[in-house]
Order: C-alpha cells, then structure tokens, then sequence
C-alpha cells in the first residue's frame, strides 16, 4: 500500500513537472514570439520612419533632377500681344505711381496671356520694372518735396536702402534659380496680403489727416484773417498731408545730389563688373563664390557710412521735414535688413522691392510722393542690375523684352503725369497710397492664383516640385 501511494505521489510529481515544463515551454515560446513581433513592429516603424523621412527628402531634393523647361513663344502679331500690351501698359501705370514697379501684374500677364514659362516671366517681369523706372525716375527728377525745399527725392534714404536691395536681388536671383515654383507662391501670398493690408490702413489713416486739414484750412479761410495774423502765418500743411496746388519743379541738374549719387553709381558698378567676372568662372567653383562674396563689402560700405552718418546726427533723412529722428542701432539694423529682404524678395518673385520698401517708407512717416518716388530710384539700380544677371543667365529673348520695356516705359511716363494732376486737383497725396495697396493685393490674387494653377498640375502629373540644382545650371 505503502509502495502504491508512493508510486502515485512520484507518478502526480512527474505529471506536475511535465505540466510545469510544458507550461514553462509555452511561456516561453509566446514571449519568444512577442519580443518577435515588437522587434518586428519596432524595425517596421523604423522603416516608416526612415521612409518619410526619405521620401520629404526625396520630393525636396534628387540630384540631377529639374523641372524646368523654358518656354518663349515666337513673337507674332495676334490677341497675346495686344491683351498683354494693354495689361502690362496699365500694370506699368499703377505700379510706378504706387512705387512698387508692377511686377505683380506682369508676371501672370507674361505667364498667362503671352504664354512663358514662370521663370522666363520672372526676368522679362525685371526688364519691363526697369523700363518703367527709368521714365519714372527721369519725370521725378524735376520735381521738388511737396512741401519743403528739396527735391522730391530723398537721396540719403536711398544711400540708406538701395545698397541692401542690390545685395537682397544677388541672392534673390540665386534662389529663384534653386527654389521650386511652390515654394516662391507660399512666400509671395503670405507676404502681399501682409503688406496690402499694411499699405490700406495708412492710406485710410492719411486720408483722415488731409480730411483734417482740409476743414482746418477752410476754416482759416472763412476767417479771412488779416495779413500779421500769427495763426495764418503759423498754418502750413504738414509733410504727409496732400500737396500743393501744382507741384513746382525745378532744373534737373539743381535736383540731382552729386555726391550721393557717385556712392549709389559706386555700387552699381561694383555690382556690374562683378556679374561680368562670375561669367568667366565655373558655377559654384571656389572663384564663383569668392566673386559673390565681394559684393558684401561693396554694399555694406556705403550703407555703413549713411547708418553712421544718420545715428551721430551729420545727416539726416530731410523729407521728413523738422521732425527730428534720434536713430537707434537697432533701428538702423532692421531697415537694412528690410532692405535686404525686399531685394531677395525682388530677384525671387522677378519683383522690384517697392512691395516692401513702400509700406516701410510710410512707416517711417515719409510723406507718399516721397516714398514712392525714393522707392522707385532705389528700384531703377536694382532692376536694372537683375536684367544683367538674368541677361548672363540666358533667361530671356530680347527681341519680346526690348517690346515690353518700350510699353512699360510709355505708360509709366503717363501714369505718373496723370496722378501728379489728380493729386493737385483733389489735394490727396492719399491715392498714392491706395494705388500701391490695390496693386500689391492684385499681385497677390494673380501671382497667387497662376502659382497655384502650376502646383495642382505638377502635382496631377507627379512631376518633380523640389530645390533644383544651382551647380548644374550654366
């Protein structure tokens, strides 16, 4: 009996440790599959991982890759040219009255209407902004301050800015050279909707100020005040406000600043002889970046001089009339940036810079005619510095470029002298204002709408839309 218990006991042990080593098995066989599995799972969300990252990385960037192709249609007389006359004549108008060149509106007409690709557009756009710049320049030369006596363009805001945006238009055209189409429509929307908006808000606010003083001058009027009284003798129009009954003009000579205008030709021509030499050097070779380098110290120079000028108090910005600016470092620091970003944002879009030099001017409570007068000699230099860049980059026909500056130029010389008389008859320097507001906002529903247009076509016909290559272009 003894003997059967003690075989049963060894008999219900074996089956115990059997049951516990299947047991054992078991546990160990699923935890055996789990780590499996996560290891599995964990290597397969690595290689998501690793597989957007890649694909971002792809979609931005594959070597050899571009997704431009010029396209010039053959110049002929037909529906293109005389749609794209009118609309870039009227561009031209606005654009040179509002200071900001037009460029906006000629290059959806460029694109959309005469048929060029975006990028061709962009540097045909330039030419067409110089063009207009030239007459407009010219036209304001002879024109005096609206209510002080200097000329109505202000040379030393101009030393301040103009070297930026030639520094800004270098690397603009660099990166309109690299940047995808998309990437140039994100920037150009959020951008104009700022500054269009901006731009309406002074306008409004100017306008308020001449409404003010125009009751106050009818006022003094209905007063008839003797000829000692003080109060007509201490009543002037402030610089902002509207302008005089006929602008007064003066010899073109006595209007041009000699020795500011040697230091803006001084980095022109800087800027020229340096775009000559890069042609004779291989694209990014260590001369080629040597050569681009230089430009810096040619433009920081004579910015340099003018901000120092103006913080120790030597010169100042005369249009703003006896309103004395006491100049902060960090000030000065961000109006030469702004007039770098303008540049970049110019040589990018095939846009003048007046988009962002115009808006600032105000801000600095220069008076309209003012601002878009100054913007627009600014813009001259570096428009015309663009067309040599994108003349070396073989990035137009001159045959339809030669066409449109001739257009551009015409109309700009006809908006300006229309506006000059609607100004002196309703004495609104205001509708400067509102010009340069409605023509960025049409710039940003155009350039926005064509860019759009673009993306959703390349994105249908799985098209490459990353950084293009800068080393492989000639």
């Amino acid at each position: 009996m003894a003997t059967e218990v003690k075989h049963n006991t060894c008999s219900i042990a074996a089956a115990t440790w059997l049951a516990l080593c299947i047991l054992t098995m078991i546990c160990n066989v699923t935890l055996a599959d789990r780590v499996l599995k996560e290891k599995e799972l964990g290597n397969f969300v690595e290689k998501e991982r690793q597989g957007v990252l890649r694909a971002m990385i792809d979609f931005l960037w594959q070597s050899g890759k571009s997704s431009y192709e010029p396209v010039w249609p053959e110049m002929k007389f037909g529906w293109r040219i005389i749609v794209g006359s009118i609309v870039g004549f009227l561009g031209a108008a606005l654009g040179s009255v509002g200071g900001v060149g037009g460029g906006g509106i000629f290059v959806p007409m460029l694109a959309l209407i005469i048929g060029f690709d975006p990028k061709s557009s962009t540097a045909i756009s330039k030419c067409m902004i110089m063009g207009a710049a030239s007459s407009t320049v010219y036209y304001n030369m002879k024109l005096r301050h609206p209510a002080l006596d200097i000329p109505l363009i202000d040379y030393d805001l101009a030393l301040l800015f103009q070297p930026m945006l030639m520094l800004g238009i270098s690397i603009g055209v660099i990166c309109n050279v690299m940047f995808a189409d998309w990437m140039v429509t994100v920037l150009l929307i959020i951008l104009f909707i700022g500054t269009s908006t901006k731009a309406l808000f002074k306008g409004i606010d100017t306008w308020k100020k001449e409404t003010m003083l125009k009751k106050e001058k009818a006022k003094l009027l209905e007063g008839e005040p003797k000829p000692g009284d003080a109060s007509a003798e201490d009543y002037k129009p402030l610089p902002s406000g509207p302008a005089d009954p006929h602008d007064e003009t003066a010899p073109l000579l006595k209007n041009i600043y000699w020795k500011e205008l040697s230091l803006l030709m001084y980095v022109w021509v800087g800027f020229l002889i340096v775009q000559i030499i890069k042609t004779y050097s291989k694209t990014c070779s260590v001369q080629y970046w040597v050569l681009n380098f230089l430009q810096i110290p040619i433009a920081i120079s004579v910015t340099l001089f003018e901000a120092v000028c103006l913080y120790k108090g030597t010169r100042v910005i005369g249009s703003k009339g006896k309103e004395i600016t006491n100049w902060k470092v960090h000030q000065l620091f961000l109006y030469c940036s702004c007039g770098i970003v303008a540049g970049m944002v110019g040589g990018l879009l095939g846009l003048g810079g007046g988009f962002i030099l115009g808006p600032l001017f105000l801000e600095l409570g220069i008076p309209p005619q003012v601002a878009s007068a100054t913007s627009t000699f600014s813009m001259l230099f570096s428009s015309s510095m663009s067309v040599v860049q994108y003349y070396l980059l073989d990035r137009f026909p001159v045959p339809y470029s030669s066409y449109f500056v001739l257009v551009a130029t015409i109309a700009a010389f006809a908006g300006q002298h229309v506006v000059r008389k609607i100004i002196a008859v309703l004495g609104r320097a205001s509708i400067i204002i509102f010009i340069l507001a409605l023509t960025i906002f049409i710039s940003a529903i155009s350039l926005g709408g064509v860019g759009i247009q673009n993306m959703i076509e390349k994105m249908e016909n799985q098209e490459y839309m990353g950084f293009e290559d800068l080393c492989s272009k000639s």
